[in-house]
């Protein structure tokens, strides 16, 4: 494989890989580094609107789009967008390819995607997107199984139904503030209660834009950082609960469950929760190895039931390197 720099503009984090031999990759530390060495550079995005979802070649107009619906994905695409600017600056020479996390979930149907609201709001492109499409899609080729339900779980979290590789719903919609609570997200709210505090409390658009994607979820419950091995009781009641839901909801979509990946920095990490989480679905056949949980690797399976529970080390810079090359 062409050596290709994937640089992943993350909510909490910068990664830069350089990929490989189709699944080798080595972090890097700087754009410097990398300097010389690659070929082409991929950039995970990770909301391209309605507009944008397969890998495209960066140019000016590509990169107006993606400012232009940097509002849908604040957290992420604002430092994309500086990544891709330095990144271009830096290595003026190959190709800059955006690939995008709702890409993954394009094959989501109708009913899934559809949100019950007038239709002009659905003609400007409100509907049910996806994200973390990169992350989901390493785990369908890792755990090859006919009903899927993927928990990525980091920063920001959501939780996919895949059938027979291919995306069939997902917790987080026309934004990555849908879904489960997150690391300083909110997750899904009722949308009367973001009214009341913009008609009776006198909350502006700002204020609660702020509020919800910086000051909410686990840190709200839990004070500090938002960490999970800091947070109370109550935060990690709430967060399982809700994934645990989510996951119920996904074999719905399913029509039953063959296998469950955890995987991100939570869902790779942190035994509790998956002890939390899995004890919650036993009447889907999901029964936990607490022992091979705890000491869990990198591509392990930690359960002893009907339903495979793996562990999938989260590699989205080898789903965004191969797609870049399908462009360039």
């Amino acid at each position: 494989m062409t050596p290709v720099l994937v640089v992943n503009a993350g909510s909490t984090s910068l990664k830069l890989h350089v990929v490989e031999g189709g699944d080798e990759s080595r972090e890097v530390s700087s754009l410097l580094q990398a300097s010389g060495h690659v070929r082409t550079v991929a950039h995970r995005v990770v909301h391209g609107g309605p507009r944008l979802r397969e890998p495209v070649v960066i140019d000016d107009d590509v990169r107006a789009e993606i400012d232009r619906v940097r509002a849908l994905a604040p957290l992420h695409n604002a430092p994309a967008l500086r990544s891709i600017d330095e990144a271009r600056e830096a290595l003026p020479d190959v190709p800059h390819v955006a690939v995008f996390d709702t890409a993954f979930h394009a094959t989501i149907p109708d009913e899934a995607a559809t949100y019950a609201i007038p239709e002009r709001w659905r003609e400007w492109g409100i509907r049910r997107y996806g994200f973390h499409g990169l992350s989901v899609q390493w785990c369908s080729e890792r755990v090859r199984a006919p009903r899927l339900v993927v928990c990525h779980l980091g920063g920001g979290s959501s939780v996919t139904a895949v059938r027979d590789g291919r995306s069939i719903d997902t917790t987080m919609g026309f934004s990555p503030l849908e879904g489960v609570p997150m690391t300083t997200r909110s997750g899904s709210l009722d949308p009367g209660a973001l009214l009341y505090l913009l008609r009776e409390r006198g909350v502006g658009a700002e204020q609660l834009d702020h509020a919800l994607e910086f000051e909410s979820g686990m840190k709200a419950l839990g004070g500090g950082s938002g960490d999970m091995r800091e947070v109370r009781d109550l935060a990690l009641d709430v967060f399982t609960y809700r994934v645990a839901a989510a996951i119920a909801a996904m074999a719905v979509a399913l029509d039953g469950l063959d296998a469950l990946a955890f995987t991100a920095g939570i869902g790779e990490n942190s035994a509790l929760v998956r002890a939390r989480v899995c004890g919650r679905l036993g009447f889907l056949g999901v029964e936990l190895d607490e022992r091979a949980s705890e000491n869990a690797r990198a591509d392990s399976v930690i359960s002893r039931g009907h339903v495979d529970v793996h562990v999938v080390r989260a590699r989205e810079e080898l789903v965004a390197a191969r797609a870049a090359l399908t462009v360039v």
